[in-house]
């Protein structure tokens, strides 16, 4: 596996209580994973340097904030070239709404997730920003009815000692 690092027990332990529970302390986060504090903690800060553990953050209610509107949507660009694809990587950085883009195999370049308030705000990016601009060939979107399954952890039984 390029770029994984070696994992024991208490690693994965340390990195499934974080997942759940992010905002935990140190001693708290000891208490979990049967480590003392200071063993704990030399362990968050080497997962963490090692850009395992690569941040914190708050997890927002999309609706309540009044992002009502998700959608996936697909992106084929006018021409493979790399300069082509930095422009594309460009609009797609500077764009809030996008909340990931990923570069696809298959029938279409990028597959991006975005985020809107209502339909009329998802028309001006697909029209205003993403149709409009030069590297863009085609857009299809899909809106998402219902989420069945978000923002899960990740499935970190087997990787012990770099093991898939």
């Amino acid at each position: 596996m390029t770029g994984s690092i070696t994992l024991d027990g208490f690693d994965l332990k340390i990195l499934a209580a974080l997942q759940e529970d992010g905002r935990l302390g140190n001693q708290e986060l000891a208490d979990r994973v049967n480590l003392s504090a200071s063993q704990c903690s030399r362990r968050r800060i080497r997962l963490e340097e090692q850009g395992v553990v690569r941040g914190y953050r708050a997890e927002l209610d999309p609706a309540r904030l009044g992002l009502g509107v998700t959608v996936f949507t697909r992106v084929t660009l006018a021409t493979h070239s790399g300069d082509n694809s930095r422009r594309f990587a460009q609009l797609v950085r500077s764009l809030d709404c996008v909340l990931e883009a990923h570069a696809l195999t298959g029938d279409s370049d990028y597959l991006l997730k975005m985020i809107v308030p209502d339909l009329n705000a998802l028309s001006a990016v697909v029209n205003g920003a993403l149709l409009a601009h030069e590297s863009v060939a085609s857009v299809r979107s899909s809106i998402v009815l219902d989420t069945l399954k978000s923002g899960a952890p990740l499935p970190l039984r087997g990787l012990e000692h770099g093991t898939p």
